[in-house]
Formats: C-alpha cells, structure tokens, sequence
C-alpha cells in the first residue's frame, strides 16, 4: 500500500466520524442506516472539504509579495495588504487571501494571483462555468437550476446559468467571426491551399432551416396579432461509417438488403445562425473552409429542395455532388398518391410505380407520372416543379452506386436537437441575441468543438 492509498484511508474515516456526529444531531436514529441519506451527508462533506483545499491551495500559491509592480497604464502599483477575495466555484464559495496592489494614479488595483489563475472576485470559476453550461444547453434555464442543485448541493441562480450559456455561445460568435474573416482573406486562403493538414477523402454537407418564437421588440411588432417566428438555419459537416448489424436500425437493414453499405454520419460539426440566407451562406463558407470542405476530395450535399440551399451550396461550392434527400422526394410521391387516388388499390399500384422509378433515376417518367395528373390534382402539379427542378439532384441510382449517403437526417436531427430541443421547449421565447447565443452554444456541445470552445472561453471573466 503506498503512502497516498494510507493518506486516503486516514482522511475518510475522518469524513466518516464527522458524518456520523453530523447525522446523530439532525437525523432520527433510524436515518443512519438510509444509504440516500448517508451518501448526501457525505458528498456535502466532501463538498465542504472540497471548498475550503481550494481555499487553502489559493492562498498559498502565491509568492512573496513585491514590494511595487509596474501597472497596465504605465504607472506604478505598490503592495497593500493581504486581501480576502471569493469566487462561486464547483464546490460553492470559496474565500481566499492574496497580495493586492494599488496606488497607481489612474485607481485601478491589481491582484496578480487571480490574474495568474484567471479568476476575479465575484466570479464563476471556469470549472463551476462549464458544467452550468452543460446544463443550460440541455435544458431550459429555469428547469437546469432545480437539476444543478441535486448535483452541486448548492444553488446557483437562473440568471447565473443563462449568463454562462450564452457567454459561451458569444465565444463561439467570436470565433466563427474570425473565421469568416480569415475565409474572405486572400493571403490566408492561398496559406490555407497549402496546408499539410489531413484532406477528407468524402466529406458531407447540409442545410436546413426551423423556427423559433422571438419577443417582439419594436412597438409594432407587440401590437401585432401574430407572433413573430424567425427561421434558426443550421448547418452541418460530417463524414460517413459503415453500420455494423448488430446496430442496424430497422431502415439501415432494409438498406443492407437491398445490397447497400449501410451507413451513418460521424464526426458532425454543427454551426447555425438567425441571420438572412446570404449571410449564413458566408458562415458556411468560413465553416467549411475550417473543416477542409474546400478542398475535400469529394463533397457531397444532401439537403432538401428549398431554393435558398441549393443557391448557396451551388454559389460556394460548385463543384459538389448535389443530392436531393430521398425521403423528401419520396414522400412528395406519397402526398400525390394519397390526394390524387381514392381507391386504395389505384393508389398502392400508382405509388409503388412512380417511386420504383424515382429509385431507379428515371425522373422523367416520375415528372409525367405527376404532369398526367396534374390537371385534376394541385398536389401533382406543385410535386411536377419540384421534380422538374431538382431533377439533376435525383440521380439515385448513380449515387447508390457511387456509395453515397442519400438521406438528409443528419441536418433534421440537427434542427430537432437544437432549435426544437432546446429554443422550443416548453414556454420558451427569446430575444435574437440570446437564442443564437444559446443555439452556437448547444451546437458546440453537439460537436466535437466544445473543448475548444471551453479552453477559449476559460479566459474571459464571467460574472455572477
């Protein structure tokens, strides 16, 4: 046994008798033996210990103090005292001592130990910030508060955990600025060219589009009958993996007999925005070009018909594969089917011809399917455009062959997971500034890039 196991043995059975005189003053006697008892008495007490080591290891981690330092304005600071400072940390408040300095003629003082840790008083620690992150992209501000404090044992404020959402999600704001900056710089796009970072074989994109309520602001607005929805775009890169049998769902086995390589999207970076189409083409274009879309070996979009997706991909990124997503097309064949066909046999054998050779890639025969319709039925009429127009898109016998992904659940899950999900949950209703910040903040969680997000956003000070 080694010298930290023995340490550890010495320090629970202190934990354990305090617990046990804690319990023995405020519990009936029967309540000693309840485990849920027992466990929260115990994580309270670590919670404590927790709060006063850090206190402790604050305290002492600074040097001796200098008698001056030099100020951020120039000038001269000159040491004061030891000053007592407290910051909301993972385990609650924590109160700590460090040198400060003052004097300077322009009146601010500094405290290099909070500057070295990157804390100020007042303030969420960078550690406590994460996990009300964690539970303000998952749930609705008001609901993660009653949640956190099961965990924490402590309360933290609504308005705290929503301050720490959506000071995340002005981060990632940030950052995504920066790259469409960089995406529209010449000297960095010939850099970029030249990259010797790893090149995606096939990378996939997509597109779409879910509302959100939004308070009105303006006076007209909250006079107005209607509420005002404002279209959240999403989009998102992924690539494509094999679905091994054994996680197969029911669909993806229908595939896998059909002879296909049943497949799923991974590594998906969400990015999503509540601006105008022109102005989100720009973010996919800075997205991309931070995930290599540019300059993939073969790029792949499958989106759904509306003609501001295609207008963008087809603007930055001509020379992807366009795919039309199959379960949208197929069941604008059904809505057909139904509202041009009373007998149901008519209407199984019109179906079953008309998405055989929409399968096949016979668009042609698919468009004269619905234009013999299209008379007595405005469904086939509005489905004979759609297929009109996005007939180069639905060539799903060449894409089976070619192996592509030709569904456009990714981008749907997408919308659901965080529009629907989190912006629509019940009551919700926001102002813009504060749903797209929790949106980036929730589509960074869904993606690989919320350790990034994090590592940036640990520097900035976020106030209680």
């Amino acid at each position: 046994m080694n010298d930290t196991t023995e340490l550890i043995q010495t320090l629970a059975q202190q934990v354990v008798t305090i617990v046990k005189q804690s319990l023995s003053q405020v519990a009936e006697p029967q309540m000693t033996t309840n485990l849920a008892w027992i466990e929260t008495a115990l994580r309270d007490m670590l919670r404590q210990v927790g709060a006063e080591a850090l206190g402790q290891w604050l305290s002492t981690a600074q040097h001796t103090p200098e008698g001056e330092r030099p100020c951020a304005c120039g000038g001269t600071l000159r040491y004061q005292r030891s000053r007592p400072a407290t910051v909301l940390s993972v385990f609650g408040r924590v109160t700590y001592a460090r040198a400060y300095y003052a004097g300077c003629a322009c009146g601010r003082g500094h405290a290099p130990l909070d500057e070295e840790y990157g804390v100020q008083p007042g303030q969420v620690s960078a550690g406590l910030s994460e996990l009300l992150t964690l539970a303000g992209v998952e749930l609705a501000f008001e609901h993660s508060q009653r949640w956190l404090k099961g965990f924490l044992l402590f309360e933290v404020s609504e308005n705290t955990i929503r301050q720490e959402t959506q000071a995340l999600g002005q981060t990632q704001v940030v950052h995504e600025t920066c790259l469409r900056k960089q995406s529209q710089d010449p000297t960095w796009l010939q850099a970029h060219l030249r990259t010797t970072e790893p090149i995606p074989t096939r990378l996939y994109g997509s597109l779409d589009a879910a509302k959100v309520r939004i308070e009105p602001r303006k006076k007209a607005e909250k006079q107005a009958e209607t509420e005002a929805w404002r279209d959240v775009k999403v989009g998102c890169w992924y690539e494509a993996e094999a679905v091994p049998a054994r996680q197969q769902s029911r669909r993806q086995r229908t595939v896998s007999e059909r002879g296909q390589v049943s497949q799923r999207a991974a590594h998906i970076r969400y990015y999503c925005d509540l601006v105008d189409a022109k102005t989100f083409g720009e973010w996919m274009w800075a997205t991309g070009c931070a995930t290599h879309a540019d300059r993939a070996h073969e790029l792949v979009c499958v989106c759904d018909g509306a003609a501001w997706i295609w207008n963008l991909i087809t603007t930055h990124y001509a020379t992807a594969v366009q795919i039309v997503d199959w379960y949208h097309a197929a069941d604008r064949l059904h809505r057909v089917a139904h509202a041009a066909f009373s007998p149901a046999e008519a209407r199984e054998r019109w179906l079953d011809r008309a998405t055989t050779d929409l399968w096949e890639g016979r668009v042609a025969e698919v468009i004269q399917a619905c234009a013999n319709l299209g008379a007595q039925c405005p469904e086939a009429q509005d489905a004979n455009t759609y297929f009109t127009n996005n007939q180069a898109r639905m060539r799903y016998d060449n894409y089976r062959k070619a192996g592509y992904l030709i569904g456009s659940g990714t981008v749907e899950s997408s919308c659901k997971q965080i529009v629907t999900q989190r912006l629509k949950c019940s009551g919700a209703q926001w102002v813009v500034p504060g749903a797209v910040t929790t949106a980036k903040a929730r589509a960074a969680w869904l993606s690989a890039e919320w350790t990034p997000v994090c590592l940036r956003w640990a520097d900035l000070p976020l106030a209680i």
